[in-house]
């Protein structure tokens, strides 16, 4: 997984959201505004509380904070009913003040609960922002996370007036090196011991980045090994 370092899942509270983004800051300003990303068998939906998620939105949540490999790159603050509901609050505050896009990754069908993505503010005056990103089992493989990766990512660039965003993770996580070259982050280079990960240890992480100005591009898209990438709780 990638990290953001954030995640979200996303119910009913959604439904009243913009079916589509409404276009870029006029009056210089920056946010995340509440949107419903429609990708055919997938659809992001903001996380809040209320979101309609099969088997419901807290146990979803709990059950993603106790899977090995999100709790390795993608510590999620989720372990009990207590903390997944300060989760969704934290996440809805985020999309309220315009800080954080949390978006839960759900199947079109039933509402099943694949994983969340998120973007979030590192310098909102500068419009610098980072995606984050982690994925349940039954999602992984899939390029789903490739699909939600680049879909937010050109969101927040024509709704939200990012100028830059960026995709870190730990360098012991190569599948998100894929996902990003598959989504047009290019390397920049290493931040070492830059994060503390699930394990207590603090990690080398590749930084990516993906600038507006940058061409769009389908290449390479098609499934493959997904990572998580890192700070999503």
């Amino acid at each position: 997984m990638s990290t953001t370092h954030s995640t979200t899942p996303v119910g009913s509270a959604a439904s009243s959201a913009p079916a589509a983004p409404v276009g870029p800051p006029t009056d210089g300003s920056r946010g995340f505004v509440p949107a419903v990303l429609d990708l055919g068998d997938v659809v992001l939906r903001p996380w809040r509380p209320g979101l309609e998620v099969r088997g419901g939105a807290v146990a979803s949540l709990t059950k993603a904070a106790a899977d090995p490999e999100i709790a390795l790159w993608n510590p999620l603050r989720a372990a009990d009913p207590v903390q997944a509901e300060a989760c969704l609050d934290r996440w809805a505050t985020g999309w309220e003040n315009g800080s954080l896009g949390y978006f839960a990754i759900l199947d079109a069908v039933d509402s099943e609960l694949f994983g969340t993505i998120a973007l979030r503010w590192t310098d909102r005056a500068d419009g610098l922002a980072m995606v984050g990103y982690w994925l349940l089992p039954a999602a992984r493989g899939r390029g789903v996370v490739t699909r939600a990766t680049r879909t937010v990512t050109r969101w927040g660039f024509d709704t939200a007036g990012a100028r830059r965003i960026e995709l870190a993770h730990a360098v012991d996580n190569p599948a998100s090196c894929r996902v990003a070259d598959r989504c047009g982050f290019p390397l920049e280079g290493t931040l070492r011991a830059s994060y503390r990960f699930g394990d207590g240890r603090y990690h080398d992480e590749h930084l990516h980045a993906r600038l507006a100005t940058d061409p769009d591009t389908e290449a390479g898209a098609g499934p493959g090994p997904e990572a998580r990438g890192r700070r999503d709780g």
